[in-house]
């Protein structure tokens, strides 16, 4: 854990200083390594090809990535059942960023460089996106990043299989709105994502009439929320909007119950908390609860019967499945079928062909969007039920265009 610590303030600065300024900041500790491998061929000649798999196995974020690389393993055997890519199986090569940034580094240009990967799938905070986004653009290898984020980023070597800030933030912010919910009060962890969503989120609030009440963060993995807890219980707020990540969340929701908060009476809508995050937090403490995502467990359809029954022959009937696991499952799929478009593992061929590919995937029909390298996808607003599932209780009607940088937003002009 120190070694999350001792970098906060680091990865807090590369929100204030934007996106450029997170290239070299988040690049430096690596510089060395990528620019002596930079180039760093896959390996295409025998008959099978090697994916890269980086997630936390280990650490504070451990609690949400082991079932990301689950999701990524399984998606992996499907397709080697189904007779693999171009004729060639897929040898996944597992590493475990390890819930620290410059470890996330490390290992990403290890899997370019000494496993010679043909893609990479993985990564989970927006830190370590931001820590492995030099490495994979110096070497021009793909990265396919499986989680929502803040947006505002848009890379040559990354593909976004989760959502963007307009596929989840706006629609939940929409919500609240639309349910009288105007007064918020914002709690997050102290890094990127947490910071900018929340710099989102003020924006929104100001052009739309709501207003935040307060704001506060804590370290990634922190275990202590008495005093927020107290400082939102006094605030006078409608509702919390949480961008609390990983394993924090247990500490936060069982003194939230501490301090006779509920759902009813203060409720929070989160949106890093999905199926597994409930079941490790406890539905005593999360009933009644309201997230933002782009699937559920319970999302209808012959798709997601599949995809969940898969899973649990895979793996146990009583785990369930959440939006992160299934972008992470698609993501496999969806360059699977880019790169049978393209006839080729070559990245740029990849690249060139992915606009417009379609699959029907658990959530719903998603669409590859090319100019961005992002997911068309439908906006879900659920709310967390006694049996630990999340039942939806409002969709946007169908998949939402990415627009990663607020461009059709007038009230986003300035960020």
């Amino acid at each position: 854990m120190s070694g999350l610590i001792t970098r906060r303030g680091l990865l807090t600065g590369i929100s204030a200083l934007g996106a450029g300024a997170a290239l070299s900041a988040c690049g430096a500790k690596t510089g060395s390594d990528t620019s002596k491998a930079a180039g760093a061929k896959a390996d295409t000649s025998g008959d099978t090809v090697k994916v890269g798999l980086l997630n936390s196995l280990s650490g504070t974020m451990a609690i949400s990535e082991v079932t990301v690389h689950n999701a990524l393993l399984l998606a992996v055997k499907e397709i080697n059942a189904a007779g693999g890519v171009l004729g060639k199986k897929l040898e996944p090569v597992s590493q475990d960023g390890a819930s620290d940034w410059p470890t996330f580094a490390e290992k990403a240009q290890a899997l370019i460089t000494d496993s010679k990967v043909v893609a990479t799938f993985g990564c989970w905070t927006s830190a370590s996106r931001k820590a492995v986004k030099p490495v994979f653009e110096r070497n021009k290898s793909l990265l396919f990043y499986p989680v929502q984020y803040e947006g505002l980023e848009q890379s040559p070597y990354i593909f976004y299989s989760g959502a963007t800030t307009n596929q989840q933030i706006v629609p939940a912010l929409d919500y609240l709105r639309k349910q009288g919910l105007t007064k918020l009060y914002l709690v997050g962890s102290d890094y990127v994502f947490p910071r900018t969503a929340n710099k989102i989120i003020k924006t929104y609030a100001k052009a739309n009439g709501m207003e935040v009440l307060g704001e506060d963060y804590a370290p990634l993995g922190s275990t202590e929320f008495a005093t927020i807890v107290n400082k939102v219980k006094g605030a006078g707020a409608d509702a919390v909007f949480n961008t609390l990540n990983g394993d924090s969340n247990v500490a936060f929701f069982k003194e939230y119950k501490s301090a006779g908060l509920t759902a009813k009476k203060l409720p929070v809508l989160s949106v890093s908390i999905a199926e597994e995050e409930v079941k490790s937090i406890g539905t005593q403490y999360l009933e009644g609860q309201l997230t933002a995502w782009n699937y559920y467990q319970t999302t209808p359809g012959a798709a997601n019967e599949k995809f969940v029954a898969a899973y649990r022959a895979a793996y146990g009937k009583d785990k369930p499945t959440s939006d992160p696991m299934e972008a992470a499952y698609i993501s496999v799929h969806l360059w699977k079928a880019m790169v049978e478009k393209a006839g080729s593992f070559d990245v740029e061929k990849v690249k060139a062909a992915s606009d417009g590919i379609e699959f029907d995937a658990p959530e719903g029909k998603v669409t590859v969007d090319g100019a961005t390298q992002h997911v068309h996808k439908t906006a879900r607003i659920g709310k967390v039920t006694a049996s630990g599932l999340i039942e939806e209780v409002w969709n946007s009607g169908g998949p939402i265009k990415p627009d990663p940088y607020l461009k059709g937003y007038d009230w986003a002009a300035d960020l």
